[in-house]
């Protein structure tokens, strides 16, 4: 995820900080593995925040401009509340670290099941995940809910696996283009994650939370609180509550943005963006060369 910075003092600094946090070499870990551990949701997740984050310092040590609004899908809304000054990375990673794990036991490997649904409006997603979870019966434990709104043709099931399952045959009836299952450790975003979230919580109320530097659109109201006791509350019912993501794109063009740049490995919500609002000029940014292109992106007209 970070080979591409090479030795850039500011990635490398960065790294130093967040395995001073965890009292583990991420830097080792990440250069050599084994894979079988980066691959661990306790270790991808710390190793993605860090890698969102020195992106972003890189960009702003380059000179590169304060965005107007943060925001993050999932776990990333942790990485931008730490570009807007809520949270230290030194407090983010154990955090991300702890929900992470307490995800993982929430629920028993092999229960739980999470599958993308394409070609279908969300609404109508929301209502058949509702017929298939009903058809189980009153006072059934098997639960089934959208978990992702990635982009206006593709929306994220979470839930027990007999129910996303039920889920998926009623999708495709009703004209699902696909239902693909995801390769997940744990169903996020659902209810099954309650019993994670109470743990969050607990850790959540003994971190200090600054008043945000920049306005930060989270995931589950599409609100930007400034008070440490809604950001802590929203980021508690966001590990069983939904990622609003296509409303978090459409209230940053409602604000009057018009470029969207996605810091961190890989570019799958820059392609997104575009999808959502056609208007909306997106890119990733996550080596030097992406670097470089943002910059030329982002340069005012002579």
């Amino acid at each position: 995820m970070l080979d591409a910075w090479g030795d850039h003092p500011v990635v490398r600094d960065t790294l130093v900080e967040a395995s001073a946090a965890l009292g583990q070499d991420l830097a080792q870990l990440i250069h050599n593995g084994p894979k079988e551990d980066l691959a661990l949701t306790t270790n991808t997740q710390p190793v993605m925040l860090v890698a969102a984050v020195a992106a972003y310092r890189v960009w702003r040590a380059q000179g590169g401009a304060a965005p107007a609004f943060v925001a993050g899908h999932s776990l990333g809304e942790y990485s931008a509340l730490v570009a807007s000054g809520v949270l230290s990375l030194a407090d983010a990673v154990p955090l991300v670290r702890l929900r992470a794990q307490a995800m993982q036991e929430a629920v028993p490997v092999g229960t739980g099941a999470m599958a993308a649904v394409l070609g279908l409006p969300a609404d109508q997603v929301n209502t058949l995940c509702q017929e298939a979870q009903d058809s189980f019966g009153a006072g059934s434990a098997e639960v089934v809910q959208a978990a992702n709104f990635n982009d206006p043709g593709q929306t994220v099931i979470s839930g027990s696996k007999a129910a996303v399952d039920k889920a998926c045959e009623l999708l495709k009836a009703a004209g699902a283009k696909r239902t693909l299952p995801l390769p997940v450790s744990a169903p996020f975003h659902c209810a099954l994650m309650k019993p994670a979230a109470e743990r969050l919580r607990e850790a959540l109320a003994a971190v200090d939370f600054q008043v945000p530097s920049i306005p930060v659109i989270n995931n589950i109201d599409v609100a930007s609180p400034s008070s440490a006791q809604d950001i802590r509350d929203a980021l508690y019912r966001q590990a069983f509550g939904p990622v609003r993501w296509v409303e978090v794109i459409r209230a940053m063009q409602q604000r009057g943005v018009t470029h969207v740049v996605e810091c961190g490995p890989g570019k799958v919500l820059a392609g997104m963006t575009p999808r959502i609002d056609a208007s909306l000029h997106a890119a990733p940014l996550f080596d030097p060369t992406t670097l470089a292109q943002v910059q030329a992106l982002l340069a005012p007209n002579p």
